[in-house]
């Protein structure tokens, strides 16, 4: 059932306004009306509540709008009245959702298992049902896939059933984006445009990518473009690119960006302005510029609040520091701030990682006597600074706790006890432990999981064991990212294994996915040495058509 929600203007409407859902002639999905522009107040719920099936007046304008007969606009003393219609999701319910997410495991082990030239006969041949949802979440889970997910969206925006959605487009983006495929993106925003899909959020996908790419100057630039697509850049997006920039340790372009955008009274930076760096300054470890920029914000008559605090003690706990980051929890405590999850959570990692376990527990028992639900980060940041100091049995003790709260465990929590029995040289207890963790623990290991397991075995020169997770990855329709690949490479050139190299690296560039220029060489000098010089120029001249031939959509 869609529910539709009577929204009224107080200051326009003198009388309720009744909006009502269809579902299209043409067999569209159900879709909703919503009074989006100029809501003065959103006061009483809805009045009336209707559904009429096949009514001819709603019809899909340029594959994703749609039009509402006589409902298009009202005038108001000039007031435009504009209305959103969307799709309602196909995955409303626990079974609807469970469905779409195995059929798109489904889909994912076959795209994993195809060479690209039979990916479209492959999904033919399949049998799938086309939605909205399904394919979003196929994106979504294609991420790391390259190449991949631009053919699987080609294949699908053919499709009955199919309609384009802005999720679908910033899932493609962000797979796109990994490649570096930006001519690429910019196509796709332009279509975004012409349906109506744009959106600020896309421009902030954009310029992401292009920070982790360290295209710093073009990330800056898509901020700027946004006005040229009728986008106006509101508080928000000024600290997202602030946030954005800062994360990726290039605080003090951040910082010099705000500084030039406050200057020109582009905008007034608030209290999360001032948190965004603070942040970056910690995430670089100079404690010294944090603690400027903490005084300066200070200065300027702005209250710290909890979230604040939080970053300033994370930061202190992260570099070493778990003294001052008490000293600080303790000034917020005097100035009545109460202490989130977050907070305790920062302390316990710190202590932790310091191995001093018994300080560690004291805060996990004083988050939980503070009145606080316990969190799942909480209780992982017990169980690391249990394994800091090898104690593995408390630390599945703890695990098992968690269960029993059902706070738990996931993919995280079992990923820190394998970091540390990796560190600690326990391999097969690492393995055990990865196997059994679906059954035994109830988590899915997760790409940075298995990312863990082919970094031990390559280390430890067991590469047919890191085979054997790579195939157990690929029948799980888990996309290897660009990292594993090159793993996986530099293993079979550590052990002079040619035609692994020339399979896997082969593999690589068929996704799209770009290897880094020492990878490349690495890979260029093995062949050479093993007299595989045609194979080394073949590889050099597909590289180069890669970088210098972006895609085309």
């Amino acid at each position: 059932m869609v529910l539709i929600y009577l929204y009224r203007s107080l200051a326009k409407v003198a009388k309720p306004r009744i909006f009502k859902s269809y579902r299209s002639a043409a067999g569209h999905h159900d879709i909703a009306v919503t009074y989006s522009k100029h809501i003065h107040s959103l006061c009483d719920s809805a009045e009336s509540t209707q559904v009429n099936p096949s009514k001819k007046e709603i019809c899909q304008v340029d594959g994703r709008q749609f039009v509402a007969g006589g409902l298009k606009s009202f005038d108001h003393n000039s007031l435009e009245t504009k209305f959103v219609v969307e799709p309602v999701t196909d995955c409303e319910t626990p079974n609807s959702c469970a469905k779409i997410c195995e059929e798109a495991e489904r889909i994912c082990k076959i795209l994993s298992n195809q060479p690209n030239l039979n990916i479209n006969s492959s999904l033919d041949e399949a049998g799938i049902s086309v939605s909205p949802t399904l394919v979003a979440e196929v994106l979504k889970r294609l991420s790391n896939a390259g190449m991949i997910t631009h053919y699987f969206f080609s294949w699908a925006e053919k499709q009955k059933g199919f309609v384009y959605t802005s999720e679908i487009f910033h899932h493609l983006i962000e797979a796109l984006g990994k490649i570096k495929q930006f001519r690429l993106i910019w196509n796709l925003v332009d279509i975004m445009m012409r349906r109506g899909l744009l959106k600020r959020e896309t421009f902030t996908l954009i310029i992401r990518r292009y920070v982790r790419a360290k295209k710093l100057k073009e990330a800056v630039e898509s901020f700027e473009k946004m006005s040229l697509f009728g986008l106006k850049a509101e508080l928000s997006d000024y600290n997202s690119l602030i946030d954005t920039i800062s994360k990726s340790k290039n605080v003090k372009k951040a910082q010099e960006i705000c500084n030039e955008m406050k200057r020109t009274k582009r905008f007034i930076p608030d209290l999360k302005t001032h948190t965004i760096l603070l942040e970056g300054w910690g995430l670089v470890r100079d404690l010294a510029s944090l603690r400027v920029a903490y005084q300066k914000m200070l200065d300027e008559g702005i209250v710290p609040d909890v979230v604040t605090y939080g970053i300033i003690i994370n930061a202190f706990c992260k570099s070493g520091m778990c003294d001052d980051a008490i000293k600080i929890f303790n000034e917020m405590e005097a100035n009545n701030c109460k202490p989130s999850p977050h907070i305790y959570c920062s302390l316990i990692n710190g202590l932790g990682s310091e191995k001093r376990l018994d300080e560690a527990l004291k805060y996990f028992e004083l988050s939980k006597a503070n009145g606080s639900p316990p969190e799942l980060p909480t209780y992982n940041a017990v169980v690391g600074s249990y394994c800091w100091v090898l104690k593995f049995e408390d630390a599945f003790r703890m695990i098992v706790e968690m269960k029993k709260c059902g706070i738990g465990p996931n993919a995280r929590t079992l990923e820190i006890v394998l970091q540390h029995l990796i560190k600690a040289e326990k391999i097969e207890e690492a393995y055990a432990n990865f196997q059994s963790m679906e059954n035994k623990f109830g988590c899915e290991p997760q790409l940075n999981t298995y990312s863990m397991m082919l970094n031990m075995f390559c280390t430890v020169e067991r590469i047919d064991m890191a085979i054997k997770v790579w195939n157990q990855m690929n029948e799980k329709g888990i996309p290897p990212c660009m990292h594993m690949f090159s793993t996986m490479i530099n293993g079979f050139c550590s052990m002079n294994r040619l035609d692994d190299v020339c399979r896997y690296f082969q593999e690589m560039l068929d996704r799209g996915i770009r290897p880094p220029g020492q990878l490349y060489s690495k890979v260029k000098d093995t062949l050479l040495d093993g007299g595989r010089r045609d194979l080394a120029i073949h590889f050099g001249l597909e590289l180069d058509q890669l970088r210098n031939t972006p895609l085309h959509g």
